[in-house]
């Protein structure tokens, strides 16, 4: 199963913090997750217009106990509550799966991000492949600038800055690179 990914977080640096992610299946399940819990020092104005604003689940936090009792195989499973809420629930949803393949766009935050979310990555669900794969790369392969706008390309419009959305742009980029 490939699986498109996108993580909001608190800056371009070392000691960031997750914000949100967002993964959509290739059969369109999803799995989005805002997080109670980031580094709220780390925000600055240019977050909070356009990563904050761009959050939609915001009061909705539940008890972990709540959190793992929602069913993980819907096709619309969403979290606010803490990183380790958002971790239970996310291993729980990822089980469903036999085989993932994880693709992202300028995935070197993403990537570390999703390992964190699992304590390192020895501990990313055994389903999971180690190794992720770019869009970035595909668009350079297939002789296409990797600076285009993904949202262009991919002929969607909407919140930009907001992991799900990012996610569901990333998967509509490799399926037309995969079949143009």
């Amino acid at each position: 199963m490939k699986i498109f990914f996108d993580t909001e977080f608190t800056g371009l640096h070392k000691g960031t913090s997750l914000i949100s992610i967002g993964l959509v299946t290739e059969d369109n399940k999803t799995f989005y997750a805002e997080l109670t819990d980031y580094d709220k020092s780390q925000l600055n104005d240019w977050l909070i217009e356009n990563v904050i604003n761009n959050l939609f689940l915001k009061e909705k936090e539940r008890t972990i106990a709540e959190c793992l009792s929602a069913s993980i195989t819907d096709d619309v499973v969403e979290v606010y509550d803490n990183s380790e809420c958002v971790r239970e629930t996310l291993q729980l949803w990822l089980e469903q799966f036999e085989s993932i393949e994880m693709w992202s766009d300028c995935l070197a935050y993403d990537w570390v991000l999703f390992n964190d979310i699992f304590g390192h990555a020895f501990n990313i669900p055994s389903n999971v492949y180690y190794i992720p794969f770019d869009i970035c790369t595909l668009f350079k392969v297939k002789g296409i600038d990797p600076d285009i706008s993904r949202e262009g390309f991919a002929g969607i419009d909407g919140q930009k800055h907001n992991a799900l959305h990012d996610a569901k742009v990333i998967k509509a980029c490799y399926e037309k690179l995969m079949n143009p």
